[in-house]
C-alpha cells in the first residue's frame, strides 16, 4: 500500500458535461516538489471506498502547493469526492508512472492525442511544451469527446492555441446537437501532413489508444516515438 498523506479540497468547479475539475492543496506534505513529470498520476482514498487513480492535471512545479485533477463521475469514489465540502481531507498518495518524456521530444513536430477525461495527463505536457515552445516545431492536439458538452477545459483552448498549439476536436457521437465540426475518432483526422518524424503522447481508452498507435505507425512514425504514460 502507497504512504497516504492529507490534502485539502480548495476548490471544486463543473468542467464540461460529467466532468469536474477538483483542487486539492498539499502544503505541508512531503508530497510538495514530488511531482516531476507531466502524466503522473496518484492514488486518492476515502474512508469505507476502494482507493483510485488519477492523473495530475496541472504541470509539475518543484515548489507547487496546489495539484488539480479531472473527476469523471459515474464512479463510487469520484462521485464522493465531487460531493466533498470545500475544507474536507483526502488522503493522497505520492506521484507515480514515468509520465511523458517531453524532453525527447525537442527539435520535432509533436502530435497530442487525448479523448474524454484523457485530456487530464494531456494538459501538463501542453503547458510543458508552452513554457518552452521554442525548443518544439508544429504542436498539435487531437482532442475527441463522445458529445460537445463533453470537452474539459474549453475556456483553455484558444489560450493553447494563441501559445502555438493546434487543437482539433472531433465528436464520436453528436446526436442532434446541431455540432458542426469534425467527427469521428481522432485517429481519423491525421490529414496528409507529414508525420513520420513527429513524437506522440497519447491518453485514452484502450481501444482509442489501439487505433492511434495503428495510424500513426501506417504513416511512418516508429512504435519508440509514441508514448504513454504508465
Amino acid at each position: 500500500m502507497p504512504d497516504w498523506h492529507p490534502a485539502t479540497v480548495t476548490a471544486r468547479t463543473p468542467a464540461a458535461d460529467g466532468l469536474t475539475d477538483l483542487v486539492l492543496d498539499i502544503q505541508g506534505t512531503p508530497l510538495v516538489g514530488t511531482h516531476a513529470h507531466p502524466g503522473q498520476y496518484v492514488r486518492m482514498s476515502l474512508p469505507g471506498l476502494q482507493p483510485g487513480i488519477f492523473a495530475i492535471a496541472s504541470p509539475p512545479e518543484a515548489q507547487g502547493l496546489r495539484w488539480e485533477f479531472l473527476l469523471k463521475d459515474g464512479s463510487p469514489l469520484p462521485d464522493a469526492l465531487i460531493r466533498l465540502p470545500l475544507g474536507a481531507r483526502v488522503q493522497v498518495s505520492a506521484p507515480e508512472g514515468k509520465g511523458f518524456p517531453v524532453e525527447r521530444a525537442r527539435g520535432h513536430d509533436v502530435l497530442l492525442f487525448a479523448t474524454g477525461s484523457g485530456i487530464s495527463a494531456i494538459r501538463p505536457v501542453i503547458a510543458t511544451v508552452r513554457r518552452d515552445r521554442a525548443l518544439f516545431g508544429r504542436v498539435k492536439l487531437y482532442f475527441g469527446a463522445r458529445t460537445p458538452g463533453a470537452f474539459a477545459y474549453q475556456g483553455e483552448l484558444h489560450t493553447w492555441e494563441e501559445g502555438g498549439v493546434q487543437v482539433v476536436r472531433t465528436v464520436s457521437q453528436p446526436g442532434a446537437s446541431g455540432w458542426q465540426g469534425l467527427t469521428g475518432y481522432v485517429q481519423t483526422h491525421l490529414g496528409e501532413e507529414a508525420v513520420a518524424d513527429a513524437r506522440a503522447f497519447v491518453c485514452g481508452q484502450p481501444g482509442m489508444s489501439k487505433g492511434v498507435i495503428e495510424a500513426l505507425r501506417e504513416r511512418g512514425v516508429p512504435r519508440e516515438h509514441i508514448f504513454f504514460n504508465y
